[in-house]
């Protein structure tokens, strides 16, 4: 039976965002733009249902169970439609909808158990946790229901109850998402809302809001920081990413090229743990340029929902325009595009898979996170030289080495300066693994049990041994 789609619920005075179809710019539907006054009620709500929802574990996991195959279930009505406003080709959607229901079940089955805590003295000390409340998510567009996901699963099974806040981008899904969780989870333990700016500041700054996490811009994650201070809410943020791989010199070229390639782009590279610069040995540099260019070149560029089609669209007309300004100046810098570098005629936001040569170090298409299907390949000269560029931004969120000694290539990870580092492989990451990025990249833990315990506050019961 077809999962019904959401209602349309009007915000405070009627308004409604346009949704546009990124494969052909023009919209397609439409979703509430709440207001900021709308939120106080919704808190409040959300307030009263954690009361019941902290206190029964059990019932929490059964819930989720639910909430899992519910989801399971929905995936022929939310793919679609993801890849309708999203614009990444069906098989990745369903792939999206399938790790939504993954995480669910994962985080169903976690247990934060009480531990005594022993220091010799004659008293009974125990370790428990506590829920935190409300729980703010705010999430970007370009994995709108695997990034929800990977908030509201963590923070619901500790016992929280959630506000999300997705992009006015691409709401649609995830408010079907809402639909779907809402047949097994109680009332206003997970609340929707959709809309412009200000919506997402007043919901981060929001006093009854007691940990606010977030996923975008590094700019805009140092925004909500500074609005959730005020009430003094924990933050977790995953901002972004400019991942370096570094290829060694005995790499075996064409045994990597397609993992490297689709590392880069798959979303269309709008993955903040995507590769974003590769730097090859000098001797290699041609060859590994080619390789990749030849890949770009054959790459099946279309709409998500053609089954030909292997990259989708750019989410986004301000996106389109970042990676054009970037490949752009690159270009006029003196780089050389050894594949695409263009727009291809025609309506939609799509750009043609990029590999870049010649490019200057310190281009900006090099040194910030361009978000899109654009790729440098740089030579470098000694391993020295490639380790401090790689580790010379500000971006600390993943990188990746690739070579055939796989103990060199390891020592060579262990000199990256972020939170994730992959041998021969890049953007690959378990429910049960830990993710967290240094420097700008991101402050606090998501996944596995940190994820959870993120989502908790420790609580510790003293009693003497002896009445």
């Amino acid at each position: 039976m077809p999962t019904p789609r959401p209602r349309r619920a009007p915000g405070s005075r009627g308004e409604h965002l346009a949704v546009l179809d990124p494969a052909t710019g023009e919209a397609f539907d439409e979703a509430p733009d709440q207001q900021p006054p709308e939120l106080d009620a919704i808190i409040d709500r959300a307030h009263q249902a954690w009361r019941g929802w902290r206190a029964d574990p059990a019932a929490r996991t059964t819930a989720l169970r639910a909430a899992a195959d519910a989801v399971e279930a929905a995936g022929t009505d939310l793919a679609p439609l993801l890849t309708r406003e999203q614009g990444k080709p069906l098989a990745e959607s369903y792939a999206e909808v399938a790790r939504t229901a993954a995480r669910l079940r994962y985080f169903a089955e976690l247990d934060p158990a009480p531990r005594p805590v022993t220091d010799g003295r004659p008293v009974h000390s125990e370790l428990r946790w506590r829920a935190l409340g409300p729980v703010a998510a705010i999430v970007p567009w370009n994995f709108p229901l695997q990034l929800a996901s990977a908030k509201f699963a963590p923070a619901l099974a500790a016992g929280n109850t959630m506000v999300l806040k997705p992009s006015p981008f691409t709401p649609l899904a995830t408010r079907l998402l809402g639909t779907v969780l809402a047949t097994a989870l109680p009332e206003d333990v997970l609340t929707i809302v959709t809309g412009r700016e200000p919506l997402g500041a007043r919901l981060a700054a929001h006093p009854g809001i007691r940990h606010v996490t977030f996923t975008g811009s590094i700019p805009t994650g140092r925004a909500v920081a500074k609005a959730a201070a005020a009430s003094l809410a924990r933050v977790t943020l995953e901002l972004g990413g400019n991942d370096a791989a570094i290829l060694l010199e005995d790499v075996d070229v064409e045994r990597i090229a397609d993992r490297l390639f689709w590392a880069a782009f798959r979303n269309c590279g709008q993955v903040c743990m995507a590769v974003k610069r590769v730097y090859a040995p000098a001797r290699l540099h041609s060859h590994v340029v080619e390789a990749l260019a030849q890949r770009a070149k054959t790459a099946v560029v279309g709409a998500g929902l053609d089954p030909r089609s292997q990259l989708g669209p750019v989410n986004n007309a301000p996106q389109l325009a970042r990676v054009e300004h970037y490949t752009a100046q690159a270009l006029a810098d003196g780089a050389r595009a050894a594949a695409g570098g263009h727009r291809p005629a025609g309506p939609g936001y799509f750009f043609a898979p990029t590999i870049l040569t010649g490019v200057p170090p310190d281009s900006p298409v090099v040194t910030e996170e361009q978000f899109g299907p654009v790729l440098p390949v740089l030579p470098y000269r000694t391993l020295d030289e490639a380790l401090d560029a790689a580790n010379g931004t500000g971006f600390g969120l993943g990188g990746s080495v690739w070579g055939t000694d796989l103990d060199r290539a390891e020592a060579v990870a262990g000199r990256l300066e972020c939170g994730t580092a992959w041998i021969n492989h890049h953007a690959e990451l378990s429910l049960a693994q830990p993710f967290a990025g240094i420097k700008e990249s991101g402050v606090g833990v998501a996944g596995g049990p940190w994820g959870l315990y993120q989502n908790l506050s420790p609580f510790v019961v003293h009693r003497p041994q002896e009445a």
